[in-house]
């Protein structure tokens, strides 16, 4: 293993109605205004704003409210955030919603404390010196924000989308009451548990060998976000399967799968570019792309490759054919995107890029030239074209 830093400070409070004692862990942090960030009508409708402003107002804390998140989040409304915060003078941010709500609510906090444009952050010419303190109410199992260090935002003039990470931004608590996802769509539900799982398999996806027991941690989480997704299709009120992932989203990417290994993130920088430009869901757009990268990488470590498919989906392994049992194994996973209703080409995602577009895109992942991505397998502009097409 390699030599790490583990960090975790976000304080969980995990269960039924557990929302209800947001006032009291935003008093915990010495804040006097919040500003509550949040999405779409739902948690207007559903009650939970209203319960969250009246928590906060039982512990003599004052709040303003700034909604409108869209998913893959927009440094517009980043900004309008920031603006408002500063007329209010905000000393804490309040999340409520899930990984798009999160990361906006992050970048806003960047900018109320360091002040310039916020962007040069994502575009790495300014480095953060701290954050307006963040918390979390969360709605939708998915990205792990809520108790990760890195945040994504889109940038409309030219729809790049760029993520930013430091330690300043986690999340002073995370609420995560798995009743708050009862009412989610199934696609959005189907989107969230293929992150999940995407977020475990860049960090799964490994150069390295000696990695044993941060393996197996990996191995059972996918298990347990495969086996729930498939309940939830059928039951999405099940309180236990949501419970499971729901965890599961936030365990994926606090860092603790992290410790010791080389991580890739090919996937996640190639959808990126797909979601910036056409702006498709996160999840989907990552199981659209997964297959064709594993594909095109799977000769640089095809024992890791057959381990996914033996060791999670249940592939018999062939020992006189490593890179066949390892094929398998990714012909078994995309099966089960597909059983969860989720894309496994563009054509499927909806979209259709041209050639020119395919070659932006792949220009934009490597930011125009400066950069490689990837870990078992460094990609720069063609291999990324290539698997973009291979993926149509």
């Amino acid at each position: 293993m390699k030599q790490f830093t583990y960090y975790t400070p976000t304080k969980v409070v995990f269960g039924k109605d557990t929302e209800l004692q947001v006032g009291k862990l935003v008093k915990e942090q010495g804040a006097k205004k919040v500003l509550i960030h949040y999405g779409g009508g739902s948690a207007v409708r559903s009650g939970l704003l209203d319960r969250v402003r009246k928590s906060l107002e039982e512990e003599g804390i004052e709040s303003v409210c700034l909604g409108g998140v869209k998913p893959n989040p927009r440094l517009s409304l980043v900004r309008e955030g920031i603006a408002l915060g500063k007329k209010e003078q905000v000393d804490f941010i309040l999340a409520v919603g899930g990984g798009s709500v999160i990361d906006s609510s992050k970048a806003i906090g960047y900018g109320l404390y360091d002040g310039g444009d916020i962007w040069d952050f994502y575009l790495r010419k300014r480095t953060a010196s701290g954050c307006v303190p963040v918390g979390a109410v969360l709605t939708i199992a998915a990205a792990g924000s809520e108790m990760s260090q890195s945040c994504v935002i889109t940038n409309e003039d030219g729809w790049i989308k760029r993520g930013y990470s430091s330690n300043y931004a986690r999340c002073r608590f995370a609420v995560l009451n798995p009743e708050l996802t009862y009412t989610l769509p199934w696609y959005q539900t189907a989107c969230g548990c293929v992150d999940i799982i995407m977020h475990i398999m860049e960090r799964y996806f490994t150069p390295d060998s000696d990695t044993m027991l941060t393996d197996g941690m990996s191995e059972q989480i996918i298990r347990t976000v495969m086996y729930n997704a498939r309940i939830l299709k059928k039951d999405p009120e099940n309180y236990n399967a949501r419970a499971q992932v729901m965890w599961a989203g936030s365990l994926a990417h606090n860092g603790l799968l992290s410790c010791g290994v080389q991580e890739d993130w090919a996937s996640h920088q190639l959808e990126h570019e797909l979601s910036g430009l056409f702006d498709v869901a996160h999840g989907a757009g990552l199981a659209a792309v997964w297959g064709s990268w594993a594909r095109y990488v799977v000769d640089a470590k095809p024992e890791r490759f057959a381990q996914l498919a033996v060791n999670i989906l249940g592939v018999p392994m062939n020992f006189s054919d490593v890179k066949g049992t390892a094929l398998a194994g990714i012909e078994a996973m995309e099966r089960f995107f597909m059983e969860i209703d989720m894309p496994v080409n563009l054509h499927e995602l909806g979209v259709e890029p041209t050639q020119e577009q395919i070659q932006i895109m792949a220009r934009k992942c490597t930011f125009n030239g400066e950069r490689t991505v990837g870990g078992i397998r460094k990609l720069g502009e063609t291999e990324i074209a290539e698997i973009y097409r291979m993926a149509l």
